[in-house]
């Protein structure tokens, strides 16, 4: 017999301390080769395939879809005899309803909330381990369509709390007149203005780390994206280097990967401010939430034609609301403001 090899979580860098199981490529029972893609593992990044170790026979599945681990978590065991060729050896193996370990503390702690028995439940997991989805079921008929939080929106939940906890947010909003702008290139000459603004205004191109500002000397903006998992911040680089043809470019290529759910992990990380934009769905304007850990964030609300006043005269033009929602514990408000304004005379002139 083979010696088992026990493949655990690695790290995946970036200061990244645990993944989401987002979908297991193998088995129980079957036999994989070397370099074979074995895992999908989610971070607060990207999705990453993680190919198998070793070859062989997998043995034992120990994770769960949608379960999140720390780094080092034993997740497959690759050779030995698969756990469904070896029933009684199984059934031996598997702890008994009263022992520890059955179930993780969370799931106890729902079960307790819910009053149900964990010894009375079979449990559906690996090693008859008893899931949360097991408690709830067990706890009756429930109101409405449940779905657990996982994958991409299980990230934007955490990182939307994160933000709301730890940044003391104002939004800033002002007119803005695109009447001089191509709305086919908004986003790259928004990009544009943006890079160009943030020379003069540091402050909002920067991160607070405990007791130190860091002013950051590069211009990597994020740019939201709207995809069928949640939104995505892929990155568009040196933003204040290059023309507007080449941004858009890359937004294009960017989006385009981000909705095919194909980004590389690098292409999401390392922003230093981020600007979104809904087009159509945009509203009037939004006061959106800062892109932890950066210090600020803008966005365009909904562009149409509109009356205006030029010279004591109506006339019409296309009309749309610039917002600025910054980190009050970096930037000031007046300093915000004039960033806002410097990045609409960009973009009206």
């Amino acid at each position: 017999m083979t010696v088992p090899y026990e493949f655990k979580l690695p790290d995946l860098g970036e200061g990244l301390t645990e993944g989401e199981i987002s979908r297991w490529l193998v088995s129980v029972g079957q036999e994989v080769a070397e370099d074979d893609p074995l895992v999908e593992i989610q971070t607060d990044k990207t999705t990453v395939e993680i190919p198998s170790p070793a070859a062989g026979v997998v043995s034992q599945i120990l994770v769960d879809e949608g379960k999140v681990v720390p780094v080092g978590t034993v997740l497959v065991v690759i050779g030995g005899e698969p756990d469904g060729d070896q029933p009684r050896a199984e059934a031996k193996a598997r702890p008994k309803p009263s022992e520890k370990g059955r179930a993780t503390p969370l799931v106890r702690k729902i079960a307790q909330e819910l009053g149900v028995d964990l010894d009375a439940i079979s449990g559906t997991g690996p090693q008859g381990r008893v899931t949360e989805e097991d408690v709830r079921a067990a706890a009756g008929p429930h109101e409405g369509r449940r779905e657990p939080l996982r994958g991409v929106r299980r990230l934007i939940a955490e990182h939307m709390a994160r933000a709301h906890r730890e940044v003391p947010a104002v939004t800033w909003v002002e007119e803005c007149d695109f009447s001089g702008v191509d709305l086919k290139l908004l986003v790259p000459t928004v990009l544009k203005a943006c890079a160009e603004s943030l020379r003069e205004f540091p402050e909002l191109n920067a991160r607070l780390e405990r007791d130190e500002i860091v002013y950051l000397d590069r211009y990597d903006l994020g740019v939201a994206v709207q995809t069928d998992q949640g939104l995505v911040v892929p990155v568009v680089r040196d933003c204040d280097q290059r023309s507007i043809d080449e941004l858009r470019e890359d937004v294009e290529r960017l989006a385009e990967g981000a909705r095919a759910g194909k980004l590389k992990p690098e292409e999401l990380r390392g922003s230093t401010f981020t600007v979104t934009s809904a087009g159509k769905l945009a509203g009037l304007f939004q006061t959106p939430i800062v892109n932890y850990p950066e210090v600020a964030i803008l966005s365009i609300g909904r562009i149409a034609a509109r009356p205006v006043v030029h010279d004591d005269e109506v006339g019409i033009a296309q009309l749309g609301y610039v917002s600025v929602t910054f980190d009050h514990r970096v930037v000031d408000g007046a300093r915000a403001a004039e960033f806002g304004l410097a990045v609409i005379r960009r973009l009206e002139s």
